[in-house]
């Protein structure tokens, strides 16, 4: 797959009063959208797009309960198996040290935004994308998650994303990887006294949580095309990988 002429897209499911926020990267990581999707809206940008990788932040398979039998296997007891459902990717996560979410084994039981995102791999898979790493097709989907992934980038477990130094830092982290969004910095130098008084702090040059979960997806979608060395895919095939923008990964990662 070419990726002179790809888009790279990140996707969260879990987004703000529409389903899904929706981010894109040109091949040398300028801003193409922002925004917020339906599905249908989010469908008909992928359907556009004649070459393209999208990194999803939503499980893209359930739990197929491939730790719990590793587990019984080596003869661990009560306490050990003790949320012993989750995914072979998500345990990996949790083994990092990075608190992630675990996936159930139907998806009636996942979360509204899960199952939302279920139906999107659907959808993808309908509009011809194909699993990630396929080289012999010109859209591709991956899974990919946003907390892990600055994790990663920061190498360190990130401050609260609902904060205000909390967003600062993620747009930092990708600012300084190379993304083409506004140095997060200015808005700092934008804060004088005269705007504290006057409640005039410009909130607005400093994307929502929501978005910058969308551009992290968006950036591993872009160095997994580009940079296929620099990630690295943790899980199994039966269960679904979750893409990391990281060649190595780190014994554990710290608050």
């Amino acid at each position: 797959m070419s990726i002179a002429d790809s888009v790279s897209i990140g996707v969260d499911a879990a987004s703000g009063h529409k389903a899904f926020t929706l981010a894109a990267l040109d091949n040398e990581l300028r801003l193409v959208l922002l925004t917020e999707a339906e599905l249908d809206e989010v469908l008909d940008f992928l359907r556009e797009q004649p070459r393209a990788a999208v990194a999803l932040n939503a499980p893209s398979h359930v739990s197929t309960g491939v730790v719990r039998r590793r587990l019984e296997r080596d003869g661990s007891g009560p306490h050990a198996l003790r949320g012993a459902g989750i995914r072979e990717a998500e345990s990996n996560l949790h083994a990092l040290g990075i608190a992630v979410g675990g996936t159930p084994s139907t998806e009636a039981l996942c979360p509204a935004w899960v199952q939302s995102g279920f139906e999107l791999y659907r959808r993808l898979s309908h509009l011809g994308y194909r699993a990630y790493p396929n080289d012999e097709a010109p859209r591709q989907w991956l899974e990919t998650h946003p907390h892990a992934g600055f994790c990663v980038l920061l190498g360190r477990s990130p401050l609260p994303k609902p904060t205000l130094e909390g967003r600062l830092q993620r747009a930092l982290a990708l600012h300084e990887r190379g993304l083409r969004i506004p140095d997060p910095m200015t808005f700092l130098e934008e804060i004088t006294r005269h705007r504290v008084l006057n409640g005039l702090i410009p909130m607005e040059m400093v994307p929502q949580p929501c978005e910058l979960d969308a551009l992290v997806a968006a950036f591993t979608a872009s160095l997994a095309l580009s940079k296929p060395q620099d990630v690295t895919r943790l899980g199994n095939k039966q269960e679904g990988y979750i893409v990391l923008p990281a060649a190595e990964l780190k014994i554990k990662y710290e608050a």
